[in-house]
């Protein structure tokens, strides 16, 4: 008869089961590939300036909560539209806090998004093999614009009527091509609910899918390596989940800022619009166009718009040397700084110049 060996420290144990959590955890990552997450970073990766496409998508949830709450109170045409949104401040439970939490999320969006491409344009991380990553981004932040821009159409004050009469010149500019931007598509849809329909839809679901597809590549290629660290550069033990953590810690000062800001200052309602006046000024982020239509109409509008981001897009294509340490790509380094200087001074100058509007 044999007998089983007896350890010295005991009995044999069972190997010890793991938590239901970690069960959960596992059972979902089977299914859905979680785990694929957890690649390693590089060090330079976990600073705030690294972290800033992370802002942006946080900034980006933000306005999609927001943005599903508000839609409950509003009203897309124009008869109602101006006044659906007073009622919204005035009547409805957080309806103010949450206009004002959006109006704000969206600066901070298109700043951060604008401040993402000026650290990736800095470091060179838009060259081989990341082009076509660098092209998701621009368009990604192209279609924050164009959200910034149909979200103050959608107020339907003056200044949002002001900004649709611009609209429609450009697009009557660019014939058959700006049609979708005119009523002639359908005179008995009102182009105010195709822009609303654009603004909560297609714009939204656009940034989304471009938003996967840009993760998917950052995955692929890894973070870029910085010019300014000789490679091989030793990489963290933490994973990129970790990174994730640093970006939620960030985004939760964010909001706290901007909620902040909803409640210190809010955004003001203007009045129904009036057809056949001009008096306000655009929004911030358009003012490095606005002069240019004083000076030489409002074909410059279009024209600017589409250099500025024609040459956004082709910067990898554009600046093809293997060199990345802006010390060393003075061309792009000055262009780039000529352009943004000229478009800050253009800005300042509609600061300074005209404080209220045409």
């Amino acid at each position: 008869m044999t007998t089983r060996p007896v350890s010295q420290d005991g009995p044999a144990s069972r190997p010890e089961r793991p938590g239901r959590w970690r069960r959960a955890i596992d059972a979902v990552d089977e299914r859905m590939g979680v785990k694929a997450l957890a690649y390693p970073v590089p060090e330079h990766a976990n600073n705030l300036g690294w972290s800033l496409g992370g802002l942006t998508a946080v900034a980006f949830v933000t306005l999609l909560v927001t943005g599903v709450y508000i839609t409950q109170f509003y009203s897309p045409v124009p008869e109602s539209a101006n006044q659906s949104v007073r009622n919204l401040v005035t009547h409805v439970w957080l309806g103010s806090f949450a206009r004002a939490l959006h109006y704000w999320t969206a600066q901070a969006m298109f700043v951060l998004a604008l401040l993402h491409l000026l650290r990736v344009f800095l470091h060179a991380s838009y060259k081989k093999p990341r082009e076509g990553n660098w092209v998701v981004g621009a368009a990604m932040f192209l279609l924050t614009f164009l959200a910034v821009f149909t979200g103050t159409v959608l107020k339907w004050d003056q200044e949002g009527y002001e900004a649709l009469a611009h609209n429609l010149d450009v697009a009557k500019l660019l014939g058959g091509l700006g049609i979708w931007f005119t009523p002639e598509l359908i005179n008995r849809v009102p182009i105010l609910l195709r822009l609303y329909s654009a603004h909560v839809t297609l714009i939204p679901g656009l940034i989304l899918v471009l938003f996967v597809l840009h993760a998917l590549l950052i995955k692929r290629h890894k973070i870029s390596p910085h010019p300014q660290i000789p490679a091989p550069e030793v990489e963290t033990p933490e994973p990129f989940t970790a990174h994730l953590q640093r970006v939620a810690a960030f985004g939760l000062v964010l909001l706290g800022a901007l909620a902040l800001l909803a409640v210190l200052v809010p955004p003001v309602i203007g009045p129904t619009p009036v057809e056949g006046i001009e008096i306000t000024r655009p929004p911030w982020m358009f003012w490095w166009f606005f002069p240019l239509e004083e000076w030489f109409g409002v074909a410059s509008i279009g024209i600017v718009i589409a250099i500025v981001f024609g040459l956004i897009f082709l910067v990898p294509f554009l600046d093809r040397s293997p060199r990345r340490r802006w010390q060393e790509r003075k061309l792009a380094m000055g262009a780039a700084l000529f352009l943004l200087l000229a478009l800050i001074a253009v800005t300042i100058e509609v600061w300074i110049n005209n404080p209220k509007g045409h």
